[in-house]
C-alpha cells in the first residue's frame, strides 16, 4: 500500500503537477513541428535535469512524451505534413477532412481518441505489465522479421488505387532505407563511393519532403483559389460518435499496446497496422478511407497513444526499451541511481506507480490542451495560399535541418519533395515509401540475425518458423494478408457477393 500511494504523488504535489502540465503543453507543440521529435526533446532534457530529484525530472519527460505523440496529428490534419512518423496514417483521412472545412471535427476526434488510447495503454501497464513483458520476450529475430513483412504488406491499405503502384512505392522505400553502412558488416551499400551517403538517408527528411514539399508544389496549381473556410461548430465529438467507434478503438488500442511493448517497434508501426485493421473490419464507412473516413482517424490515434503505455512495459519490468524515448528514460533513471528492470519492481515499486500516475496526469493534460486553441490553430488552413505555401516550405526546411543540423538533410528533403510531387501527379501513394524506409532496418537486421542463428541454413530457418506457434501464427497472417490483396481474391469476393445477392 505504501508503494501504491506513490501513484497519487503527482496529483498532490503542485510542483510535479506543474511540470507534467508544462511538459505536455510543450510536447503537443514540439510534436506538431516536423523535425522536432519527442526523442530529441527528451534527450536534451537529460542535460538540464540530471541535477534534479528523480520525480521532477521524470515528470517533465513523461509530459513531453505523451504530448508529443499526440501533437504530430495537428500538422498532419492541417497541412498534410505529419509532425511525427506515427501521424502518417492520420494524415490520410485528416487532411481530406480539413480540405472539406472540417479540421475542427478532425482535431476533436483525434484528441479524444488519443486520450482513450493512452488510457488503455496506461491501464494495461498498471495491471498486466509482467504478463505482456513475458509475451514480448518470446519474440525471436525471425518473428520481428515476419512482423516487418506484415507491415510491408500494408501497402495494400495505404494504396488507394493500384496495388502494383503501392508495391513499387514500398520497395523504393526499402531501398532508400538500406542506403549507408551495413549495420553488421560495416560495408557500404548503395553509397556510390559518395562520403555523404555513408551515414544513410534520414527518414525524417524523406517524410517531410514527400509530404510537405510535394504538398506545397501541388498547392501552386491552386494558388489563385480562395482559402478553405473551416466550420468550427462542434469540437468535442458527440457521445453517439464515440459509442459507434468504441469497438474499433478498443481493438486498435490492443494493437497499440502489443506493438508498443515489442522492443524497437513503437507507435509509428502500431498506427499503420491499426489503420490497416480498420480498413479490413469496417464494412460500411460513411466516407471511403483516404477521403475523410472517421475510422481512419480513430484507429491510428488510439494505437499510437496506447503504444506509449506499451513501451513502458518492457522498460519497467525488463530494463529493455520499447522505443527510442524509453531508451533515453532508462539512461535518465540510471543517472538518478536507479536500475530499470525486474529489480526495480522489487526494490523501488514506488517508482513504478509514480510513473503510472504521471502518465495518467499527462494524458488528462493532453486532452485539455488538445481541445483548447483549436479555433486559433485552424487559422493556418484559412491563410491565403500565397502565404501558406512559403510557410509549408519554411517548416519543411527547418524540420529537415533540425534533425541532425545538416544542410545535406535539407537537400535530401527537397529532392524527395520533387520526387513525391511527381509520384502524386502520376497516382503513386506516398505512405508506402515512408513505411518502407521505417521498416527496412527492422526487416534487414532481423532477417540477418535469424538466418545467422540458423547457420545460414534455409531448411532450419523454415523449420523454426513451422515449429514455433508464435512464428507460425505470424507466417499464416502474412500469407492471408498477401492473398487477400491479390486481384484473384478481389474477383472471387465480388463473384461471391453477386451470388449471395441473387
Amino acid at each position: 500500500m505504501d508503494s501504491l500511494l506513490a501513484f497519487f504523488t503527482v496529483f498532490t504535489q503542485p510542483n510535479l503537477l506543474l511540470l507534467v502540465g508544462i511538459g505536455t503543453f510543450a510536447g503537443v507543440y514540439i510534436g506538431a513541428i516536423p523535425g522536432l521529435s519527442v526523442t530529441m526533446a527528451v534527450s536534451i532534457l537529460i542535460s538540464f535535469t540530471f541535477s534534479w530529484d528523480v520525480y521532477p525530472a521524470i515528470s517533465l519527460m513523461i509530459g513531453i512524451y505523451m504530448g508529443g505523440v499526440y501533437g504530430g496529428a495537428r500538422t498532419a490534419i492541417l497541412l498534410n505534413i505529419p509532425g511525427a512518423p506515427s501521424a502518417i496514417a492520420t494524415a490520410m483521412d485528416g487532411y481530406p477532412l480539413a480540405q472539406r472545412g472540417e479540421a475542427g471535427t478532425a482535431i476533436g476526434i483525434t484528441t479524444v481518441m488519443s486520450f482513450f488510447g493512452g488510457f488503455i495503454g496506461i491501464a494495461v501497464l498498471a495491471v498486466a505489465a509482467p504478463f505482456v513483458s513475458d509475451f514480448a520476450l518470446k519474440f525471436q529475430p525471425r518473428d520481428y522479421m515476419l512482423l516487418a513483412v506484415l507491415g510491408i504488406l500494408l501497402v495494400g491499405s495505404l494504396s488507394t488505387g493500384s496495388l502494383a503502384k503501392g508495391i513499387f512505392a514500398g520497395a523504393f522505400g526499402i531501398a532508400v532505407g538500406t542506403v549507408g553502412m551495413d549495420p553488421l558488416t560495416f560495408t557500404e551499400r548503395f553509397t556510390f563511393d559518395i562520403p555523404l551517403m555513408r551515414s544513410g538517408i534520414s527518414f525524417i527528411a524523406v517524410m517531410i519532403g514527400m509530404f510537405g514539399v510535394s504538398e506545397a508544389l501541388l498547392q501552386l496549381h491552386h494558388i489563385g483559389l480562395p482559402a478553405i473556410r473551416q466550420k468550427i461548430t462542434r469540437i468535442v465529438p458527440s457521445w453517439g460518435t464515440l459509442r459507434k467507434h468504441l469497438p474499433l478503438s478498443l481493438q486498435t488500442s490492443a494493437i497499440g499496446v502489443m506493438i508498443g511493448a515489442l522492443p524497437g517497434t513503437g507507435g509509428d508501426i502500431a498506427a499503420l497496422m491499426a489503420y490497416d485493421h480498420a480498413k479490413r473490419v469496417t464494412k460500411n464507412p460513411e466516407r471511403p478511407f483516404g477521403k475523410g473516413a472517421i475510422e481512419g482517424l480513430v484507429a491510428p490515434e488510439t494505437a499510437n497513444n496506447a503504444a506509449v503505455g506499451g513501451a513502458f512495459i518492457p522498460m519497467m519490468t525488463l530494463g529493455i526499451p520499447g522505443d527510442a524515448v524509453t531508451a533515453i528514460m532508462i539512461g535518465a533513471l540510471f543517472i538518478h541511481g536507479l536500475n530499470p528492470g525486474p529489480m526495480l519492481m522489487i526494490d523501488k515499486p514506488d517508482m513504478f506507480w509514480f510513473i503510472v500516475g504521471a502518465l495518467v496526469m499527462a494524458n488528462f493534460f493532453m486532452l485539455l490542451f488538445g481541445l483548447t486553441g483549436i479555433r486559433l490553430f485552424v487559422k493556418i488552413v484559412e491563410m491565403p495560399r500565397a502565404v501558406l505555401i512559403p510557410l509549408i516550405l519554411l517548416l519543411s526546411i527547418v524540420g529537415a535541418y533540425a534533425v541532425n543540423n545538416s544542410i545535406t538533410d535539407v537537400y535530401w528533403m527537397l529532392g524527395f519533395g520533387f520526387f513525391g510531387y511527381f509520384m502524386r501527379h502520376y497516382g503513386y501513394p506516398l505512405g508506402p515509401v515512408i513505411l518502407g524506409v521505417i521498416l527496412s532496418r527492422l526487416l534487414d537486421d532481423n532477417w540477418r540475425r535469424a538466418i545467422i542463428s540458423e547457420r545460414e541454413d534455409l531448411g532450419r530457418f523454415s523449420w523454426g518458423i513451422l515449429s514455433s506457434p508464435l512464428s507460425l501464427t505470424l507466417f499464416v497472417a502474412v500469407v492471408l494478408i498477401f492473398v487477400s490483396q491479390t486481384p484473384v481474391w478481389s474477383r472471387a469476393k465480388s463473384v461471391l457477393g453477386r451470388r449471395q445477392g441473387q
